[in-house]
């Protein structure tokens, strides 16, 4: 058993007092970071009491909860930067990789701290798969989000739309990974294939982030 909130104030001590010393956009991803941190906390208290009232075992949680629960709490995280703050397309993108690398990190923490860290090999592919995921599915929104307000389409149907293909994407690949063998390898290797296709995709089309 580990207290993953005494894990998770350690953790965002140290930023929360850089928060004093940082201006600009850097104070930006450090406070969506922290709130990426805080995301993942949430998402496992909700899912672990989800997977209780459904008498649901480990696996079938990670693959039929989970991915539900916690691209919601990420999609309702950026999309409170995107209504409240209104940020500049370029800003809202860096939110949301900020708002994808603190969830992730701090549910490696977590997962490293309860299974241990002993082998190198698999704590490499853990933080290339899953650290990666949750980067990918929140920048992919993202994208899909400014691209949808740019058409004039932005609407409850368009967030729901792009929330279910990251949650689609997320459980996929947790079902993947939950087998061994090929489908595990196949799984890994997802997100990176993912992140090798947004990339040339956010620097050949800048008019996606361009302002209006």
């Amino acid at each position: 058993m580990i207290y993953a909130e005494n894990i998770l104030v350690c953790i965002a001590i140290p930023f929360l007092i850089s928060l004093l010393f940082l201006r600009g956009e850097t104070r930006y991803y450090v406070a969506a970071f922290l709130l990426g941190m805080g995301a993942s906390l949430i998402a496992a208290y909700i899912s672990g009491f989800l997977s209780l009232i459904a008498e649901m075992e480990e696996n079938d949680t990670s693959i039929f909860i989970s991915p539900i629960v916690e691209e919601l709490i990420k999609v309702l995280l950026l999309l409170f930067f995107m209504v409240v703050f209104i940020p500049e397309n370029r800003t809202l993108i860096m939110l949301a990789v900020a708002i994808g690398a603190g969830f992730a990190t701090f549910e490696n923490c977590c997962y490293i701290l309860n299974y241990g860290a002993e082998s190198l090999t698999y704590i490499l592919i853990r933080g290339l798969a899953v650290g990666v995921m949750h980067i990918v599915s929140i920048l992919a929104l993202s994208i899909w989000l400014i691209f949808s307000k740019r058409l004039k389409v932005l609407s409850f149907p368009a967030v729901v739309g792009g929330m279910s293909l990251a949650m689609i994407f997320h459980a996929l690949y947790n079902l993947l990974v939950s087998e061994t063998g090929a489908s595990r390898i196949i799984g890994y290797l997802i997100p990176l294939f993912t992140a090798a296709l947004l990339y040339p995709l956010y620097r050949r089309l800048p008019d996606i982030i361009k302002e209006e």
